[in-house]
């Protein structure tokens, strides 16, 4: 290999290091979360109007660009209590990984993203995407005097079906706003449990959550309460859009598995957190997808 051969090869592996760098500082594999519920609106839209190849590419496109955007902009505000916090003092930010000027770059592309996957959708969609980066972005600031943080965090991912929605109709219908209210109360539920993890520095930083107010026995109860409301208002979303039998058991299987989710963790007991918050919610946003998907495709 000579020399600009080599000279070559290092600048790919810079680049790649980069982007996965990037990628972990946004959590990326996270997106997995909210993503097929932006999907499901899109399929129930799609259900009623016509949809097309190139409506999904710009959903897909506005909602990783919305995502992004906010979990860059959620580092960067958090970067100092990042950096104090033992569980996260490894995230890139306050490691050095990365700097807060190449984040704010990069949250300002990623915005530029939405705003532009919005404009090719629909003139809602572009003149909504604002109010969207509104809302995501001033979630990251709410812990700092709302114990309703949680539920702010439900709200960001919640316009996902909603916006995905309006992406194909170019109308807001008051029936995607039941599976608007799923989202945010799955998300809201499931966002108490991980934040039990830092109860004890919330309350020293002074930072706010549901269970830094009410503890962790309480609030593994709220949790378990905004799982259920997330049950019936999916169960609803079925009955107002004349979903059939495989809509019916996929809800059923994303009911038990918020019911396994929430017994993974014991007050006395985080030790299977990360299991809870990662591997059920991957599979409860999958199979909602996929047994939506398949129902509508069966009408």
């Amino acid at each position: 290999m000579n020399a600009v051969e080599e000279k070559k090869t290092g600048s790919d592996a810079t680049a790649i290091q980069r982007i996965v760098t990037y990628g972990r500082m946004i959590k990326f594999s996270h997106s997995i979360f909210a993503l097929p519920f932006a999907l499901s609106g899109a399929v129930l839209a799609g259900a009623r109007t016509e949809i097309t190849l190139q409506q999904v590419f710009w959903i897909v496109a506005a909602m990783v660009g919305a995502r992004s955007a906010a979990m860059g902009f959620n580092r960067l505000v958090d970067r100092k209590i990042d950096a104090d916090n033992p569980r996260t003092a490894v995230r890139e930010l306050p490691r050095g990984a990365i700097s807060p000027a190449a984040v704010r770059v990069f949250v300002g592309v990623s915005s530029a993203v939405l705003v532009f996957a919005a404009y090719q959708l629909n003139p809602l969609c572009f003149a909504l995407s604002p109010a969207a980066l509104g809302i995501v972005f001033f979630y990251s600031y709410t812990k700092r005097f709302t114990w309703a943080t949680q539920f702010f965090l439900g709200l960001s991912l919640a316009v996902a079906p909603i916006g995905a929605w309006i992406a194909i109709t170019g109308r807001l219908h008051p029936e995607i706003l039941l599976l608007g209210g799923a989202v945010l109360s799955w998300v809201a539920g499931f966002d108490v449990i991980y934040a039990c993890q830092d109860v004890a520095f919330d309350r020293r930083y002074g930072l706010y959550s549901i269970p830094q107010r009410f503890g962790i026995r309480r609030a593994l109860l709220v949790a378990r309460l905004l799982h259920t409301v997330s049950f019936g208002l999916m169960l609803a979303v079925g009955a107002v859009f004349e979903l059939g039998v495989l809509y019916l058991g996929g809800v059923i299987v994303v009911g038990l598995l918020m019911v396994y989710e929430n017994r993974l963790v014991r007050p006395a007991d985080l030790s299977r957190l990360p299991v809870a918050f990662m591997n059920m919610n991957v599979m409860i946003s999958a199979v909602y997808f996929l047994c939506t998907l398949g129902d509508v495709l069966l009408i």
